[in-house]
């Protein structure tokens, strides 16, 4: 019967989110009167509540999410340096002359600061705002025009420095350290943010080169729809500073993590000394510039954080109706072993992706079918890799994917052209899916 409950509650909490309350609120009260209801009724055992503090101290004091704040101050830096609009505009002068040159310019705009700056929302607005009326004037086809932007902008999300991965490590972290414990295994070893930043370079890099050959494609089949743009060529020393900041913040951030130099977290205060210096070489360093990045800051990172206490709340409760033995049991129990197990999990994240963002998912599904895949012998950095592939794709489905919406806010661009440009590019992250799945050696590469 408590089942039941558990279930009721994750349907509850889904539909009022649709209905568009507040993600944190939704999380902790609807679970709070699910807890109330089953403790006046006898299904429910309050001592799942009072754990709750310990879970809070947890949090608050959690070194890995210390790189939040720090990332997110990093890349609204830059982009309040207006760092990507001297980006875009080289790169667009210099390739532009060519047939989709700017289309390909996009994409490697869209790549340098997808690995410099990680703010998806930011870079697709600037360069929905930058690149989408000069396409649209050019005689870009629209809706691929849409498309590419919304891509290209997104690849923030699975290139590292990526918030998306810094949450994906602490709670696969925390759900790896379950499942072994629930394998009686008393020495647990831990996954690090640090272990999926790697991982998920070579992965990050492939999905840029399937959208380059889609681009290829259209421009081989439909030369009219990436027509030539011809432009002034830029000077190789303006080319040069403007991709100096870029490399820059790359080469002191990755680079750092990577060789071993310093954890994420660490990176992550390089990094934001490093966009500052750099708004001060551009001259965009001052009193207001920097109170709006802080404003802006502490707004996504009390988001987070809110969310995060909304889904301790959420987790516990789920728990204290046995919701997590149910979910066991039914994928332990599915025909065709693991395999299936880990294929339907994929989808419920796919279609969940519909109608929920990344961080919702991330910390309403991922903390309980985490340890029963990771019990199942599945490699948790390749498992963290294909969760976050996926929830990229959350970002351009409809009606609900944030790219859309950052989009349409800025651009002249009706509903069914932005639909139709991002399909492509769905189906090609759900390629990178499947690559993933049959070659899960590219996750392991470094």
């Amino acid at each position: 019967m408590e089942a039941w409950w558990a279930l009721l509650l994750f349907v509850t909490v889904t539909g009022v989110l649709m209905a568009g309350f507040p993600v944190a609120f939704t999380l902790g009260g609807v679970s709070l009167w699910f807890a109330l209801i089953g403790f006046l009724t006898g299904w429910f055992d309050a001592d799942f509540i009072a754990a709750l503090p310990n879970r809070l101290n947890g949090i608050l004091n959690n070194v890995t999410l210390m790189a939040v704040p720090a990332f997110v101050f990093m890349g609204v830096v830059l982009e309040k340096a207006k760092l990507a609009e001297s980006l875009l505009q080289n790169m667009a002068a210099l390739l532009g002359s060519k047939k989709g040159g700017l289309g390909f310019a996009l994409l490697i705009v869209g790549m340098l600061l997808a690995a410099s700056t990680g703010i998806v929302g930011a870079t697709v607005v600037t360069l929905g705002l930058l690149a989408m009326p000069v396409m649209q004037k050019h005689g870009y086809d629209t809706s691929l025009a849409a498309g590419t932007i919304c891509a290209s902008g997104t690849l923030g999300q699975i290139i590292p420095p990526s918030i998306v991965l810094v949450l994906l490590g602490d709670v696969l972290s925390n759900a790896y350290q379950q499942a072994q414990l629930n394998l009686q295994i008393f020495n647990p070893k831990t996954v690090s943010v640090q272990d999926l930043f790697m991982g998920a370079l070579i992965p990050g890099l492939m999905l840029v080169g399937l959208y380059a050959l889609y681009l290829f494609w259209v421009k081989w089949r439909r030369p009219e729809a990436m027509p030539a743009i011809h432009s002034e060529q830029p000077k190789l020393s303006k080319i040069l500073k403007s991709l100096f900041p870029p490399m820059f913040l790359i080469l002191a951030v990755l680079g750092s993590i990577i060789s071993g130099k310093a954890t994420p977290t660490e990176a992550a205060s390089v990094g934001s000394i490093g966009a500052l210096l750099l708004a001060a070489f551009n001259q965009q360093l001052n009193i207001n510039m920097m109170r709006s990045a802080l404003k802006e800051t502490v707004k996504v990172t009390a988001m987070v954080f809110m969310i995060l206490i909304g889904a301790a709340l959420f987790s516990l409760v789920f728990k204290g109706f046995h919701g997590d033995e149910a979910v066991q049991h039914f994928l332990t129990h599915l025909p065709g072993g693991n395999g299936t197990a880990l294929i339907l999990v994929m989808l419920v994240l796919f279609l969940l992706g519909f109608i929920l963002d990344f961080i919702e998912i991330t910390f309403v599904v991922i903390p309980i079918v985490g340890p029963i895949l990771l019990m199942m012998g599945y490699d948790p950095v390749w498992l963290g890799i294909m969760i976050a592939i996926n929830l990229q794709t959350s970002f351009l489905t409809p009606p609900f994917g944030f790219a859309l919406f950052y989009l349409r806010g800025v651009a002249d661009i009706n509903t069914r052209d932005l639909y139709r440009g991002v399909m492509p590019f769905i189906l090609l992250q759900l390629l990178m899916l499947l690559l993933l799945f049959y070659f899960p050696q590219l996750v392991s590469v470094f």
